[in-house]
């Protein structure tokens, strides 16, 4: 089997493959329009402009963002992460957050503890629950931003952004969503669920291209921008606009990559989030009841896919999780993700730090017939003394 032929479970990672369209509109910017937009004023610039445009206004609508203005384009999730995490908080700051959540948020925190930021992790329970009103019972008076995982990347439960979004609002706290594991699968209203900051990929669930990424961020909020340069606009200035999206979105945008991610949320839009969802949602609750079927698998999370996103890690007895995605890779041409998943506080709240665990993710282009395929896999490798 070749290849482009695998069974591919790793669109936690990046979703594979794209929307036919998604290739050809990058396709067709690269060869017909691929100028650097705002930098020039002849037809091919105004035209990768255009794209750039159209698709922060597929964004903002797929959001439902008041002020397509208010979408940022980073380089992929961690950037957005990292700008809206050091760009809002300063010395003697207090950040909530959970165990839960992927070293992009994590790694700037901590980071940020060397300036005088203090956290508090909120633990989750051993399928990757957290309780919003534990959340609000580590508010301190200096409390200032509270940033959520939407999905586990390990285990795919879902965190109520809902019920937390109210309670950031009661306190007045800024409210920060990683979505890198729901967005374009999960129905995300910024403004229903009060969320003030949100964080995700283009290449995963807006099934774009690697290297895209964006941040919403609420008119109101000013982050300080973390790199200068470039903007096309007020270039007079040796200082940084502080003109809303341009502060944040120094030197030339990725405009083969945007105009791919356009046609993938436009892939969307036409199909319907709620479809994608029960689509995914329906596999994974299969290859659950099937995995629990197994003797010698340990499945982590919870057993009903209402509760999670199509992302299930497990184990089998005390093999290496390693040696088991190398099998199944090698073996049965099937694409998984094993170890720790940049979580280690995730790992230790479910208790696999030691062992990792073998991570199969579901997306919108797999089908029943992979999940056969993988689950005869399982049988054979746990059937093995």
């Amino acid at each position: 089997m070749g290849v482009s032929q695998m069974i591919y479970l790793d669109n936690a990672a990046t979703t594979f493959p794209k929307p036919e369209s998604v290739y050809n509109t990058i396709d067709d910017c690269m060869r017909n329009h691929c100028a650097n937009p705002g930098r020039s004023g002849h037809k091919m610039a105004m035209e990768s402009a255009r794209i750039v445009e159209d698709t922060r206004d597929l964004v903002a609508k797929l959001f439902n963002i008041k002020n397509p203005m208010d979408v940022v384009y980073t380089f992929n999730a961690t950037d957005s992460l990292n700008l809206a995490i050091k760009g809002f908080l300063h010395s003697g700051d207090h950040v909530i957050t959970t165990t839960m959540e992927h070293n992009s948020v994590l790694r700037p925190i901590m980071e940020l503890e060397k300036i005088g930021v203090e956290h508090t992790f909120v633990k989750a329970d051993s399928e990757g629950r957290v309780d919003p009103k534990d959340i609000e019972s580590a508010i301190k008076d200096n409390t200032k931003m509270i940033a959520i995982i939407h999905a586990s990347n390990v285990v795919g439960t879902l965190i109520d952004i809902d019920s937390i979004g109210k309670i950031a609002k009661k306190h007045n706290i800024c409210y920060l969503v990683d979505a890198s594991q729901s967005a374009g699968i999960y129905e995300i209203d910024v403004e229903s669920m009060n969320i003030d900051m949100l964080a995700m990929p283009g290449h995963k669930g807006l099934l774009g291209p690697q290297g895209t990424g964006i941040l919403y961020v609420n008119g109101s909020i000013k982050l300080d921008s973390q790199r200068q340069g470039g903007t096309g606009s007020r270039s007079a200035e040796i200082v940084q606009p502080d003109l809303y999206p341009d502060k944040y979105e120094s030197g030339t945008h990725n405009t083969p990559g945007i105009a791919g991610l356009g046609a993938g949320v436009e892939f969307l839009l036409e199909t319907g989030i709620e479809n994608i969802r029960n689509h995914e949602e329906e596999l994974a609750q299969y290859m659950i009841d099937e995995i629990l079927k197994i003797d010698g698998i340990t499945l982590y999370g919870p057993k009903s896919a209402k509760e999670r996103a199509a992302v299930i890690a497990l184990n089998i007895r005390d093999l290496d999780s390693g040696e088991v995605t190398f099998r199944l890779d090698r073996e049965f041409d099937i694409a998984t993700r094993s170890g720790i998943h940049c979580a280690p506080l995730a790992h230790e709240s479910i208790g696999t730090i030691k062992q990792g665990a073998v991570r199969f993710s579901l997306g919108y282009f797999t089908k029943k017939e992979e999940i056969d395929e993988a689950i005869k896999a399982l049988k054979i490798i746990a059937s093995e003394e």
